[in-house]
């Protein structure tokens, strides 16, 4: 039985290190996704307010007014893109963290795979010591029966 320990402290680091990776996934998943949502926001404002702005255009406006609405477009369009290398930067680290999550479960697999083989071994042995066992009874019971005939 000793060597079913070292195996179990494998399998049970692995499941550790899938269940961390795993949330670490999922954390970035989240963040990805509100990120998203920061940046369809973003440009529905953006296209809110040029919308708007041309319809406050079109019944005429200041030249001051103009600069300032033009500003404050140019403002959301470099939040966009700020929110744009940022979303693009969570796709990249969520790919990173994806595939580390898919290695700890591939070691996680190759260590239950050892441990089900193990398993497997120790009933094998087990099952041929008890078939040796019936079978030496088995040529006792037959050699007395022999030997009272």
């Amino acid at each position: 039985m000793p060597s079913h320990l070292p195996l179990d402290t494998l399998i049970e680091l692995a499941k550790e290190h899938a269940d961390t990776a795993a949330r670490a996934l999922g954390r970035l998943n989240q963040e990805r996704q509100h990120a998203e949502k920061q940046l369809e926001l973003l440009r529905d404002y953006r296209n809110d307010y040029l919308t708007r702005l041309q319809k406050i255009m079109l019944s005429g406006m200041t030249a001051s007014d103009c600069h300032n609405y033009q500003r404050f477009i140019t403002t959301l369009d470099d939040a966009i893109s700020q929110q744009v290398v940022s979303l693009e930067a969570l796709n990249v680290n969520l790919e990173k963290s994806r595939l580390h999550w898919q290695h700890q479960q591939r070691k996680l697999n190759a260590f239950d795979t050892l441990a089900q083989r193990e398993a497997q071994a120790a009933r094998v042995v087990t099952e041929r010591h008890e078939q040796r066992i019936n079978d030496e009874h088995s040529t006792r019971l037959a050699g007395r029966r022999h030997s009272f005939y």
